[in-house]
């Protein structure tokens, strides 16, 4: 840890106002430094969303290398916390975390955290998968999950399904099995949002299915 990183954690550690909490970390994560990730995942758990959005985008520049240590830090009883770490965690889009997206977009008991989670799931960095094998099998488990999840109760939850789903669509061999889907959601959804963000999905008029 160089010098300069260590005085802008201590900044962050020291700050005695949720002003100077923000411009520290801002200023942390403008270092882009390793070093700082463990204390820019602290910082999603205080009390200041202004300061935990400048740690989210932080966390997501420094990207793959702030992967596994948000995904050892999740927070079990914070939700705030874990939506925040979600966030990030989508942002990077590191197939490293498909199971810990999977797991939160379907189980979660935060809908903040389950909506972060299904958008993530459908834009992962697949071609970071080494084999093809292992590719189709993890695009697989993100569309299985996706199509349960964008069935949830909750408008807004199968509202970030669609889009994960969108996300999934720009792969040729998912095409086939997400399509239908969406047209499902269009003629049959209770919720016009979720309809519209399906037809947007595929593509297609609001007066082709008429439902909007």
């Amino acid at each position: 840890m160089t010098t300069s990183t260590q005085n802008l954690i201590q900044a962050v550690d020291r700050a005695d106002s949720p002003e100077s909490l923000v411009a520290a970390v801002r200023s942390l994560a403008a270092a882009k430094d390793e070093a700082g990730i463990a204390t820019l995942i602290a910082v999603l758990g205080y009390n200041n969303p202004v300061a935990a959005v400048a740690a989210v985008e932080g966390l997501t520049q420094l990207g793959a290398k702030a992967v596994q240590p948000l995904i050892d830090k999740l927070d079990g009883y914070n939700y705030g916390a874990r939506a925040y770490s979600i966030r990030a965690i989508a942002a990077i889009a590191d197939p490293l975390a498909l199971e810990v997206l999977a797991t939160a977009a379907a189980t979660d008991f935060a809908p903040s955290v389950r909506r972060a989670a299904a958008k993530g799931l459908g834009n992962l960095h697949w071609q970071n998968i080494a084999t093809p094998a292992d590719r189709a099998a993890a695009q697989y488990q993100a569309l299985e999950t996706l199509l349960s999840v964008s069935q949830d109760s909750d408008w807004s939850i199968r509202y970030a399904a669609v889009v994960g789903l969108h996300g999934l669509l720009q792969l040729s061999d998912l095409q086939a099995k997400i399509q239908p889907h969406l047209i499902q959601i269009i003629e049959s959804d209770p919720d016009s949002a979720v309809r519209a963000r399906a037809q947007l999905a595929l593509g297609v008029s609001a007066d082709r299915y008429g439902r909007v």
